[in-house]
């Protein structure tokens, strides 16, 4: 019996993780990369800038 214990416990584990899995890949698909695009597209612009003589 303590052995179909022990054989329990990773089978309970995989099944969270192919739980957890599947509900992080959903979360990360519902957002989007807009943030992250406009942030870079202001780092790129403030680069291209020549630099101010101050």
């Amino acid at each position: 019996m303590a052995a179909l214990a022990w054989l329990l416990i990773p089978l309970v584990a995989a099944i969270f993780a192919g739980l957890w899995g599947s509900w992080a890949n959903r979360t990360r698909k519902a957002r989007s990369d807009g943030p992250e695009l406009d942030g870079y597209a202001r780092f790129r612009a403030a680069m291209e800038k020549p630099p101010s003589r101050t």
